[in-house]
């Protein structure tokens, strides 16, 4: 399949976004990375057969950090909440994670194409491993960090995974898997303990030489793999290469994040989603700007707020519920140090909440849509015009489309399936493959386009409303549940016989998982409180704690087809009022 040539380019030529200049912000130095590739946006040059984000990228700016062009901002700034705090350059950066590469190829023996699944929570060592990965060719597979042994098993199993890396809190449940999954090898742990078959991360590094040879990459070579939920089945295994998310920024214009050397950027995203490699890793980097952790245990809007005030964070980039959160605070009491842009991705947020941030800090949030096989689809920027329930206009390189079933273009204001263009040339920035499934793969596209399984309309300006799912996945404060998981998780347990989970409303989650259960004749007269109670926390430890149901109603039986597929569309349109 030819990914992308010279010509996929063209949409670079009508779809720049307004206000490309730096807001107010000082300009990029002439000789800075993202200038280098101003030939290629201009279609003046190929797109070159090899590319290293660590190489062409972080390096290039730790060369003009060492040169005096760079404003004095760290790279990557880091802070706990309680007084530990990391601060590092580019040439920091590149230091440490050659070192860390050095463990992993050195070490561990890992290889290029090998794979390794990285289950960290925010922490300094989880953007090393992903610059390592980078430098030595291994295919970084993150996970969130409240993935349950069963997860864990599925991913090792199903990805073949020669090497992982996690917290010690998290090292026994792998261990508990462990003799199952053939292809695991090395086991490494971020830890100031020791722990029987694990090597430690945190004390073999800083023993490493700082000399690594970065390896040769092509741009269509696998960089990471991401676990998407579906709703049927497990899980697939989403590919994206160097080019897709490595290159796909240095084309892209100044778009949705629009960022500067001087700027500092906050995503709060969790490690396992694709949003943390978009927004924490690659794109403010193409721009050189500083990426700012908080390690964030629990997500406090306290203490989210108070550090937007302590520190000149620029750009704040959350999910819905984030922003949910915040606004149920007197905002009133809280003078943010230098915060100027504000985003917002994952699912829809209600104009409702938007309007109150406007009003309480004077801020605009601006929506962004995206998928885990696509990155940033759609978004608002700087100096675009907020359109309430809008969630901005087509990203550079993407030609997006209402179609129909037949794949047919729709005009503006009638409602069909999100789609984006794949046909005849396949845009840079879309993923490879779902590995090993060439089936899904296929079913993703109809005719010219790549259907991402959202109805949604556009209006005659070119902005795109969303209105719901296509399917049955859920949304829950960002995180993709998809209803087969929950399902299998419950039918575990002896007190059920059949159930259906679908997407319920919530105020501060936008939707929430809700359980239908039908119950066997022997717990039919139990206490349902209770039942409830167990089956949530029967949930919470054979799956991800989040995917929990936090409604559960019990029912005589579940509406089905006359052959016998269960309608959760029936029982999702009325959870949402829709019948």
């Amino acid at each position: 399949m030819k990914l992308f040539k010279l010509q996929s380019l063209k949409f670079l030529c009508t779809l720049k976004p307004p206000n490309r200049i730096l807001h107010g912000h000082p300009r990029l130095f002439a000789s800075d990375v993202y200038s280098q590739y101003e030939s290629i946006r201009r279609g003046k040059q190929e797109i070159p057969k090899y590319f290293n984000f660590a190489s062409d990228v972080l390096d290039r700016w730790s060369e003009i950090e060492k040169a005096g062009k760079r404003p004095s901002n760290p790279a990557f700034w880091w802070i706990n909440g309680k007084g530990e705090e990391v601060k590092w350059s580019f040439e920091e950066l590149g230091f440490l994670s050659r070192k860390v590469a050095n463990v992993l190829t050195k070490e561990c023996g890992l290889q290029k194409g090998d794979r390794l699944i990285v289950i960290l929570p925010r922490i300094p060592e989880w953007w090393l491993v992903n610059v390592a990965c980078m430098r030595a060719g291994i295919v970084l597979i993150p996970g969130v960090s409240q993935l349950s042994a069963k997860d864990i098993l599925y991913r090792l199993q199903a990805s073949k995974a020669t090497c992982i890396i996690t917290t010690e809190e998290l090292a026994p449940a792998v261990d508990s898997v462990a003799p199952e999954c053939h292809f695991l090898k090395t086991k490494l742990m971020v830890s100031k303990g020791s722990r029987e078959g694990w090597l430690n991360l945190t004390e073999l590094y800083k023993n490493q030489p700082a000399d690594h040879s970065c390896t040769k990459t092509m741009i269509q070579d696998p960089m990471i793999i991401f676990f998407t939920s579906g709703t049927t089945g497990f899980p697939k295994m989403t590919q994206h290469s160097q080019g897709s998310l490595g290159f796909r920024p240095l084309l892209s214009e100044r778009y949705w994040l629009d960022s500067t050397p001087s700027d500092i950027i906050w995503n709060t995203a969790d490690t396992g989603w694709i949003l943390t490699s978009v927004a924490s890793v690659f794109d403010p980097w193409v721009f050189g700007s500083c990426i700012f952790i908080h390690n964030l245990p629990q997500t406090d809007s306290a203490v989210i707020l108070n550090t937007l005030c302590r520190f000149p964070i620029d750009v704040l980039v959350g999910a819905p519920t984030l922003f949910r959160m915040l606004v149920q605070n007197d905002l009133s009491n809280y003078k943010f140090m230098n915060l100027k842009y504000c985003m917002s991705g994952g699912e829809p947020l209600n104009p409702e909440v938007m309007e109150q941030w406007k009003s309480q800090t004077g801020l605009d949030i601006y929506e962004v849509y995206g998928q885990t096989e696509l990155g940033v689809i759609c978004s608002g920027v700087k100096g675009m015009k907020i359109k309430p329930g809008s969630m901005g206009k087509a990203a550079p390189l993407y030609d997006v489309q209402i179609i129909d079933k037949s794949a047919n273009i729709l005009p503006p204001g009638q409602q069909g399936e999100i789609a984006v263009r794949s046909k005849p040339i396949r845009p840079l920035g879309f993923f490879s493959k779902y590995v090993d499934n060439p089936k899904k793969t296929a079913e993703s596209e109809r005719g010219d386009f790549y259907v991402t399984g959202d109805r949604g309309t556009m209006d005659e300006d070119g902005y795109f409303q969303f209105i719901g799912r296509d399917d049955d996945i859920i949304i829950s404060s960002g995180y993709r549940i998809g209803p087969f998981e929950v399902e299998s998780a419950l039918i575990e347990h002896p007190a059920v016989i059949e159930t259906a989970v679908v997407s319920s409303p919530d105020p501060l989650r936008g939707e929430v998982v809700k359980a239908f259960v039908v119950l066997s004749p022997n717990f039919s007269s139990s206490d349902l409180k209770s039942l409830t109670h167990d089956l949530q926390e029967h949930v919470k430890k054979t799956t991800a704690p989040y995917k929990y149901p936090r409604k559960v109603e019990f029912v005589q039986e579940l509406p089905k087809t006359v052959t016998g597929k269960i309608k959760r569309n029936e029982l999702r349109d009325k959870e949402w009022g829709r019948m």
